[in-house]
């Protein structure tokens, strides 16, 4: 994993940095999991705008990913490591001695030739998905279930790790990449090892285009605004917009939105880091 910095040969690339891809083995992705991806442009069904600044941006074809992993017992080989124009990982193609292939997102030092399994039988090795009551605890993990069979949810962006802190009874102690500790059912499944393309946080776009590549459009700044548009807008001159706040009047930096009803409370020891 390494970035490179470029010669300010053009304005737009005098203060980029762009990713190596030391670990990316190839630019042609399987064809068989490939899937159309339609954007909405921030439109609804009647046509209307109801999302802002989205819009444009590169054609993109959706990578089927594997999230829940049930070929339980049979030996995949890693065949190759890709890059997703959907995700900020990497992903890994996995061809399996049956025959199958899958994408699975790529854990840090993730090889091809590489030989991957999940299931309970799993020896804890970078890649295997495991349930949590057979990870040895204190071990890194990425790409986590919440509910048993829905999927990992949770811990599957660029450098993303969680790691099981203890177990009892039923449930097992996981502290989050957002700093939450919770309790999570040892049934649940997750891969060892942290999620690939940890210097993804180091890149720097270098210019604006670069949004308007991923479909992002022009945001304007809630302080230039009317008051008609926005709570922090008006005033006379540069005048500071008051207190920080949504464009619906919700207060931003610090103010805690999180239902105190909501019935996953109970399994929070500890909230995330403000």
């Amino acid at each position: 994993m390494s970035v490179r910095k470029l010669k300010p040969i053009t304005p737009g690339q005098r203060f980029r940095v762009v990713n190596g891809f030391d670990a990316i083995t190839t630019d042609k992705p399987e064809k068989s999991l490939l899937a159309p991806k339609k954007r909405s442009g921030g439109r609804n069904s009647q046509g209307r705008m109801t999302m802002r600044y989205k819009g444009g941006g590169h054609k993109k074809r959706y990578r089927i990913i594997d999230f829940k992993r049930e070929k339980v017992g049979v030996p995949a080989e890693v065949a190759s490591i890709q890059y997703d124009p959907n995700r900020t990982a990497f992903i890994a193609l996995l061809n399996y001695q049956d025959g199958d292939k899958t994408y699975i997102i790529a854990q840090n030092g993730l090889q091809v030739g590489q030989t991957v399994v999940s299931g309970k039988d799993a020896n804890p090795e970078i890649g295997n998905a495991i349930p949590l009551a057979n990870i040895p605890l204190g071990t890194i993990i990425s790409c986590l279930e919440l509910r048993p069979g829905q999927g990992a949810v949770m811990a599957r962006s660029a450098g993303a790790f969680a790691q099981l802190m203890a177990r009892d009874g039923k449930f097992a102690t996981i502290k989050l990449p957002s700093g939450e500790t919770r309790l999570i059912l040892v049934t649940c499944m997750a891969t060892i090892g942290a999620v690939s393309n940890s210097d993804h946080q180091l890149l720097v776009s270098g210019k604006a285009g670069r949004s308007r590549w991923l479909g992002r459009r022009p945001r304007t700044r809630p302080v230039v605004m009317n008051p008609v548009d926005h709570p922090m807008g008006g005033g006379e001159g540069k005048s500071s917009g008051g207190h920080p706040r949504s464009r619906n009047g919700i207060p931003a930096k610090g103010y805690r939105t999180r239902s105190k009803t909501k019935a996953s409370n109970k399994y929070i020891i500890e909230r995330r880091k403000k």
